[in-house]
């Protein structure tokens, strides 16, 4: 940043969320109403796999650990992300203090650098119980995935606050409409009266280190479990291995197959994006997985489905007990 930028006093006080640019107004209460119900889904969902972690012992093994870490982060994601939304939508409230702004910002792509290395260590999982069956309980217990998840969520803080601080320190004096559904780094970039090149390429650096860094390892991972699942003679132990890395397989497609798209497209000849279908594809890889997670993954698991019938079963017998003893 040169002397004459730095010297540029930062005027803007707030912001204001504009959402989709090309979005007609009469159509405000119905795009609140969707946001809303996402937002609902995603909490009844992930909630509930929170409570029955909570109170069942049996769910307390390095698989459910991590299950755990990605409810509790798509919960926290969703709730930054969404309750300003549905306000703009719903109430026409879009406005948003500059410093409440940079806060969304940091945790926006906090919950982002999270759900990366969440699912890196998911990799790292399957990766120790295919390949080293018998090894696994020794090299992943309890205590060493809550270490690692710990780390995870503890180092996933360092990209965010880097890229923030830079951004705390440009110059805002004129427009404060961010085009985006939420405060990002490039959305507050865009407004900065400065020179943002040389943020942009340290921002854009750290970015898709923890993008592809993490991806390049899950990669890794399920090459070599491939590689031993053929090995495997049994073919009922081959399909059990399969099926058990096809859940986290379309988690992770659904993550980061559409960041790349969008990545991508501006780099790709003859294929344009309009600021609103750029939004979408965002929207969509930032909502899809925590809103599917619980369905894909947690409530295809044999333990989670036993104990939810089990549930179910209780709760029948009690409503026939009280029918028998407490007639109407």
């Amino acid at each position: 940043m040169s002397e004459n930028n730095q010297t540029i006093p930062t005027v803007v006080t707030e912001f204001f969320i504009v959402g989709f640019p090309g979005l007609q107004p009469e159509y405000n209460s119905l795009v609140a109403a969707f946001f809303l119900s996402v937002y609902v889904t995603v909490l009844a969902g992930n909630c509930a796999f929170m409570m029955l972690f909570a109170f069942e012992t049996s769910l307390h093994k390095p698989m459910y650990i991590i299950m755990l870490n990605l409810a509790v982060s798509d919960v926290g994601f969703c709730t930054v992300a969404l309750p300003k939304l549905i306000s703009r939508y719903w109430f026409n409230n879009g406005s948003i203090s500059f410093q409440l702004c940079l806060m969304q910002r940091v945790f926006i792509h906090y919950f982002g650098t999270l759900n990366s290395l969440i699912m890196m260590i998911m990799a790292l999982d399957r990766y120790l119980a295919i390949c080293f069956p018998l090894r696994y309980p020794v090299l992943m217990t309890n205590q060493i995935m809550g270490l690692l998840s710990g780390f995870s969520w503890v180092s996933a803080f360092i990209s965010p606050s880097i890229s923030a601080s830079m951004t705390a320190q440009m110059p805002f004096c004129g427009p404060n409409q961010i085009i985006n559904c939420f405060c990002d780094t490039m959305s507050m970039n865009n407004l900065a009266c400065t020179d943002i090149r040389a943020a942009y390429q340290v921002q854009f650096s750290l970015a898709m280190f923890v993008l592809i860094v993490p991806f390049s390892f899950i990669i890794f991972s399920y090459v070599c479990i491939v590689v031993t699942v053929i090995k495997i003679a049994n073919i009922q132990g081959r399909m059990r291995a399969f099926s058990t890395c096809t859940t986290q397989l379309c988690l992770i497609s659904l993550y980061y197959t559409p960041r790349f798209f969008v990545y991508a497209t501006p780099y790709i000849p003859n294929l344009k994006m309009t600021v609103d279908q750029r939004l979408v594809f965002s929207m969509f890889y930032l909502l899809m997985p925590p809103l599917v997670n619980p369905l894909i993954y947690c409530f295809r698991t044999k333990d989670i489905q036993r104990l939810f019938r089990k549930c179910l079963q209780d709760r029948r017998m009690s409503q026939k007990v009280n029918v028998v003893f407490f007639p109407k």
